[in-house]
């Protein structure tokens, strides 16, 4: 019977057993909560039992960012390469990406500040919660709350980017990944290319060791559910449905507002045209939950029914499988918000910009699969002062937050092959003189 019901377990989808460890640790959590929701077993069990297997879920993704953010990071610079050596294509897709990654953040932070879906919950709770759980906040509150704004932009550049990463400062390492991609995309030399290729090992060591980590990811859930919904209730249930329609607004707003003005605008297409067309992509998208495994739809969508010059279309889609993640980016940075009004950590103006400024980097650096974004958003939460056992309360729910998030980002990148093709000479006719389809 056990070895039947192992096997069983092992067929079903990850994303079943997240949802069903979502749902233990969750009832669990709600029925001892209001059973004995001070009585000693209870924090004996929390202290003692789920907060460690929680704990050690989020040391195994902190143990992965630095290398996987620098790699990332340093390989997606140099897919775009040099915009001077890669000509006009290379500069507009450039600027796209750069461009609406910043606007999707921006419209997840504002809808994130006027929403308000992790405020209600009573100071004194979300602080006795910050003071016990994230290790080192207290010192992380008291640092970046003693640095004004210029010392924020002072910091984006690090004095030593060693010391960055074994201090958490994630936003130095990035800087430094990104001088390194663009020197790394000038100089061709043969060390040049070996180091690539050091990056490129690096990195897809990080993605196996992510997809292995992931799978704990049911019993992680489960624990660090149950060790906030003992300690809080229904409440955080709420508050967590806010949380889902915050980001589905976000991520539409971007999808129906944003990409028909980009494509209309600039592009030069109907969007009603374009979203008809682009149907066979989005759906994949959304079904996968997956920019790579649509890459094969997304070149076919762009080069036969959107007419979109081959060169362009490969160029632009391909590079935007890894580097161009609208919804990803706009999701981290509701995310981090939303945690941050969770646990009552007021973020100022400058530090949300700097959540932003993450956030864009971690859209062009984040790994293309399933929680490749969970080491970013890990650490952002640490280097706010911000308890990172909040990922719990999300896990349950982001498999259908990634389908969504994975259909802006494949939308994202046709949008972008439309509009850098605006202005670029079409395909040569072939011999035989009939138009491409």
């Amino acid at each position: 019977m056990s070895s039947a019901a192992e096997t069983v377990g092992r067929g079903m989808p990850l994303h079943t057993r997240m949802l069903i460890g979502f749902l233990a640790g969750a009832v669990a959590g709600i029925a001892a909560n209001l059973l004995a929701a001070d009585a000693d077993w209870l924090n004996a069990v929390v202290t003692y039992v789920t907060n460690p297997v929680g704990q050690i879920f989020l040391r195994l993704l902190f143990m992965l960012v630095v290398p996987l953010v620098f790699s990332a990071l340093v390989l997606g610079v140099v897919e775009i390469g040099d915009p001077r050596s890669l000509g006009r294509i290379g500069g507009k897709t450039l600027m796209f990406i750069v461009f609406v990654t910043g606007v999707a953040v921006t419209i997840g932070l504002v809808t994130v500040n006027l929403l308000q879906p992790g405020a209600g919950l009573p100071p004194e709770v979300g602080q006795a919660i910050l003071a016990s759980t994230a290790d080192g906040a207290s010192a992380i509150v008291a640092r970046k709350d003693s640095l004004s704004g210029m010392d924020l932009l002072l910091n984006l550049v690090p004095r030593n980017p060693l010391a960055s990463a074994v201090n958490g400062d994630l936003i130095g390492v990035m800087f430094f990944a990104l001088l390194v991609g663009i020197a790394a995309a000038v100089v061709s030399s043969e060390g040049t290319r070996s180091f690539l290729g050091t990056m490129q090992g690096i990195y897809d060591i990080c993605l196996r060791l992510i997809d292995w980590i992931i799978q704990l990811a049911p019993y992680a859930v489960a624990a660090l559910l149950f060790s906030i919904t003992a300690k809080l209730g229904l409440d955080v249930l709420v508050q967590l449905a806010r949380f889902v329609g915050t980001v589905v607004l976000a991520l539409a707003i971007h999808f129906f507002v944003v990409f028909p003005l980009l494509v209309k605008l600039i592009g030069g297409m109907s969007p009603l045209e374009f979203f008809k067309r682009a149907e066979p992509a989005i759906l994949t998208a959304f079904s996968t939950s997956s920019s790579s495994a649509t890459l094969p739809t997304t070149l076919m969508v762009a080069e036969e029914r959107l007419g979109v010059p081959r060169r362009v279309g490969r160029f632009v889609c391909t590079l935007g499988a890894t580097a161009n993640m609208n919804g990803t980016a706009l999701f981290e940075g509701v995310t981090v918000l939303f945690l941050a009004q969770f646990f009552n950590v007021d973020l100022s103006l400058s530090q949300q910009v700097l959540v932003l400024f993450m956030c864009i980097l971690g859209g062009i650096g984040a790994a293309g699969v399933p929680g490749g974004s969970l080491p970013v958003i890990a650490t952002i939460l640490v280097m706010f002062g911000i308890p990172p056992e909040g990922i719990g309360l999300i896990l349950g729910v982001d498999r259908f937050l990634d389908m969504c998030r994975t259909t802006v980002n494949v939308t994202g990148d046709l949008v972008g092959a439309v509009v850098v093709s605006r202005g670029e000479a079409p395909d040569p006719l072939p011999e035989n003189g009939s138009a491409p389809i």
